[in-house]
């Protein structure tokens, strides 16, 4: 028996009530879930302790990604919240044009329909991920990590009040379950009844499922984030700017894993930047010229400009400018999120224009790169590639368009 299609099935079965479902409706089921979570947050938070305290062997990155406190908890029901009020993008008209035939043309947003969600120890996912697929109309299948098994039980319950009190079928957010490798095999395999797969976790995961899938795959692999402090850069603003990118949490995707100071700046700038994060507790790796600005700095190897750290640990790098800065994460960045501090706006400007990532700021931490801080609400993830969406996937991100076209009687010649 395959568990996975049959799940998928009873999925596909919602779609029509999901696709159909009023606004309101959709937010009072989001927001019904939202008020269960706080209702419920003892409860999530014994699950959660009891996740934590089994998770012997976990990286801190992944301890870090799995605790919640009661503000984390807060936190995930204020962003069900707010995805409630957003704008519904289902039944947008994005474009609207007419040819001299008569024809009028419209592109409309639609669900994209079922939704396979891979994901590693965050168990806020699970809210985030079910409010949003549900705002956007779509089923999703959501396959949590054991590790994060009894925090994601509590959350599923909460989603699955949310729909109740909404009349909304409960098969429209189902749990797949954890532990067994097999069930993502077949998530990855089920071709024609799983639309799209989302897969957020660490590389092992999300490369096995880029390789693998015979469903179409929404990912990012490594959030390898550069910020590059230029010589114009106000020495305060930058100090600030990077500690926060490195330091504010190591294990999110957007967190700085190297820093790039242009080799003109002033010698107090550069010395003022690394001895912020080595007083912060982050460990450095440098350069040569980045090595005689502090006796703790270590040697950094070639592996270290390609490596996500998820931890205190930065990579420190001289470069030729801001060409020197572009050229570094064109060789070693992974589209990412990108980060310039400067004064001089042209420096600034051809940043922006020439960085290729999914996300590129401007005097701003990278640790910005999160759905809610966009102004989503929440999001299933950043995606880094080149098909349907770039950066946080959320509510439009989740619809796909169809073209509709009215005729008053036309036939092609």
């Amino acid at each position: 028996m395959n568990m996975i299609n049959d799940l998928a099935r009873a999925a596909r079965a919602a779609l029509p009530a999901l696709a159909a479902a009023p606004t309101a409706q959709k937010a009072q089921a989001v927001r019904a879930a939202a008020a269960a979570i706080r209702a419920r947050a003892g409860e999530l938070l014994a699950a959660n302790t009891a996740d934590v305290a089994a998770a012997a062997g976990l990286s801190a990155a992944l301890v870090d990604r799995l605790a919640l406190d009661g503000a984390r908890i807060e936190a995930i029901a204020a962003g069900l919240d707010t995805v409630a009020g957003l704008p519904d993008p289902v039944g947008e008209v994005i474009a609207r044009w007419h040819q001299p035939n008569g024809l009028q043309f419209e592109r409309v947003r639609v669900p994209l329909g079922v939704i396979g969600i891979i994901y590693e120890s965050r168990p806020g996912v699970t809210a985030d991920a079910a409010a949003l697929c549900l705002m956007a109309g779509n089923a999703c299948l959501l396959r949590g990590g054991s590790e994060a098994a009894r925090s994601n039980t509590v959350l599923l319950g909460c989603v699955a009040q949310g729909l109740s009190a909404a009349g909304l079928p409960a098969a429209a957010v189902q749990m797949v379950p954890a532990g067994d490798r097999a069930l993502v095999g077949q998530m990855l395999a089920a071709h024609g009844l799983i639309d799209v797969i989302i897969p957020r976790g660490g590389k092992g995961l999300v490369a096995r499922v880029q390789s693998e899938a015979k469903v179409p795959v929404l990912a990012h692999l490594d959030g390898i984030n550069h910020v590059y402090v230029d010589a114009s850069a106000d020495a305060e603003q930058a100090a600030s700017i990077v500690v926060n990118s490195k330091l504010r949490r190591t294990a999110v995707c957007g967190a700085m894993e190297t820093l790039l100071i242009d080799a003109a700046a002033p010698a107090g700038l550069k010395r003022r930047l690394v001895t912020a994060l080595l007083d912060g507790g982050c460990e450095v790796r440098g350069c040569a010229a980045v090595q005689v600005l502090d006796a703790r700095v270590k040697p950094a190897t070639a592996q270290d400009w390609d490596s996500e750290y998820l931890d205190a640990i930065a990579s420190v790098a001289e470069v030729a400018g801001v060409d020197g800065a572009i050229a570094h994460i064109a060789a070693h960045g992974s589209q990412h999120t990108e980060s310039v501090v400067a004064q001089d706006a042209a420096v600034a400007e051809r940043f922006l224009a020439r960085v290729d990532a999914a996300i590129v700021l401007h005097n701003a931490s990278t640790q910005f790169a999160d759905g809610g801080e966009f102004g989503f609400g929440a999001e299933i993830g950043i995606a880094t590639g080149r098909l349907h969406v770039r950066g946080p996937v959320a509510l439009p991100e989740l619809t796909i368009f169809k073209t509709i076209v009215r005729g008053t009687g036309q036939v092609r010649p």
